[in-house]
Order: C-alpha cells, then structure tokens, then sequence
C-alpha cells in the first residue's frame, strides 16, 4: 500500500459521502457535495502525479484507481437520475429536464463493460491502464458532474435569495448550455473510448473468440 493507492481507497471511501450529499435537500449539502467531488478528483490527478514521479507504479494500482474513478462516476450519475425526476423545477437538468435512462445505461454500462474486460485481461496476465480516450472521456465527465452540481447548489441559493439581476441570468444561461454540452460530449466519447479499449487489445477479443 503505496500513497497513490491510499489516495485511491481514500476517493473509494469518499464516494458514499457524495451520493448522500447529492440527494440531500439542504442548500449547505449540495454546496458539500460539489467541494468534495471536486477534491476527490484533483485526488486523481495527484495520486497519478506521484505514482510517475516517484515510480509507486503498480499492477495494484493500475486496477485500484479506474475502480475509485468508476466508483464516484456511479456516485454521482445514479444520484442525478434521481434528483432530475423529483418535481421541484429547480431539480431538473439544463437542457436535458430528466436523465433519460440510456444515457445511465450507456454511462454506467460502459464503465461495467470495461471493468469485466479489465477482469478478464489480468487473468490471461494482461494489465489494462486508463488510456488517453479514457482519461479525456473521465475529464469532461468530471466537468460535466462538477458543473451540474455546483449548478444545483447555486440556482438554491439564488432562488431562496430572489437573485434576478442581468449577471446571474447571464451566468445562468451560460452553465446551463455548458451542462448540456458537457454530458452530450461525455456521451459520445464514452462510447469512443469504450470502442477504443477494443481495438487496442483486439487480441484479447480473438482469443477469446
């Protein structure tokens, strides 16, 4: 057990915490959950950071990280699913209203999908990293689950204030389309990188067929 991988298990603890934030009402818990998402993916970053400067690369941690990153994609995608169907108008998703269910399915099940191959390709003695498809595809999720809750935290805060001057609309126009554009791009590269993990170890998948 390295720092890297202790900087992991600390961002897989911290994942119930932000699922629990989210789906609490109070303004004060959304604010919470926003600043701890954002830390536990700076988490990320830094423990990659030291793992490549120091050499703390491991097998271990090759696994252990894209598990932590899966873990708080979980955490945050499954809470908005639901948040976006309660009937409170300041619940719902700029642009999208509802999370529609095929964008968790092909969210999530991509995740799912890679995971089970990773699985597979360490039993044939294969360590599968995060790849540069995936870690950009992990980036504008990251903007996307940011924004969407810090969207949720501040429109709070505005309406319990009555916010209407011309800045607020502004601001609010604008991260309302950067929200939507930010998970329609996360969408699409998901499925591009999940395609991408494929042809770089097409061997594994002729193998196996």
């Amino acid at each position: 057990m390295n720092v890297p991988n202790a900087i992991s298990m600390a961002r897989i603890a911290a994942c119930p915490v932000i699922t629990w934030l989210a789906l609490a009402p109070g303004t004060v818990h959304r604010y919470a959950a926003f600043i701890l998402f954002v830390l536990a993916a700076l988490s990320d970053v830094w423990d990659g950071h030291l793992a490549r400067k120091h050499g703390w690369i491991t097998d271990t941690g090759k696994l252990l990280d894209p598990v932590a990153d899966k873990l708080l994609l979980a955490s945050t995608f499954i809470p908005f699913y639901f948040i976006t169907r309660r009937p409170d108008a300041l619940d719902a998703m700029p642009w999208w209203g509802t999370m529609p269910v095929w964008v968790l399915v092909v969210i999530l099940g991509r995740e799912l999908f890679i995971t089970l191959f990773r699985g597979y390709a360490a039993r044939r003695g294969v360590v599968i990293a995060a790849g540069k498809s995936g870690k950009y595809k992990a980036l504008i999720q990251n903007f996307f689950i940011g924004g969407l809750l810090f969207w949720y935290a501040i429109t709070s805060t505005a309406a319990a204030r009555d916010w209407s001057s011309g800045v607020w609309n502004a601001w609010r126009h604008f991260n309302s389309a950067w929200i939507g554009i930010m998970l329609a791009v996360a969408i699409g590269l998901t499925v591009f990188s999940m395609g991408d993990y494929l042809w770089r170890y097409r061997t594994l998948v002729r193998d196996h067929a």
